[in-house]
């Protein structure tokens, strides 16, 4: 089974979405662990409502989140951009699943590229 993974960006950057075709797979992202498989998260954030449940988490540096996407019917797009830590799940069909790690400590937004008002605050200490 092969895996392939685009993402797209308009001429202005601007995220269009991302056609995920996956196995199991596990990849690294400028430094953040991010793995779009069953495995397990020391924390859970849920999409729903074009929002993020909670909106704020703190973790401690190398914990995981699993972003779930529990809306019925909505697509999200799940991502955040650092100057050393950055990950962007693509896009998120309902009752999918992408576990992050944070592996230092720091002050991070993660943002959905579908619904901008969606943000979730992340301190890991």
């Amino acid at each position: 089974m092969s895996d392939a993974c685009h993402l797209g960006r308009t001429a202005g950057g601007r995220r269009t979405g991302a056609v995920l075709l996956l196995s199991t797979f596990t990849f690294v992202a400028s430094g953040a662990a991010l793995s779009l498989s069953g495995d397990a998260a020391s924390h859970r954030v849920t999409q729903k409502g074009r929002a993020f449940a909670p909106g704020a988490i703190t973790l401690r540096a190398g914990e995981s989140i699993a972003i779930v996407n529990d809306d019925g019917e909505l697509v999200h797009h799940a991502y955040l951009e650092g100057p050393d830590f950055s990950f962007d799940t693509g896009e998120q069909l309902p009752g999918s699943k992408t576990v992050v790690t944070f592996p230092k400590s720091g002050q991070f937004t993660i943002l959905c590229g579908i619904h901008p008002k969606m943000k979730l605050a992340v301190s890991v200490k």
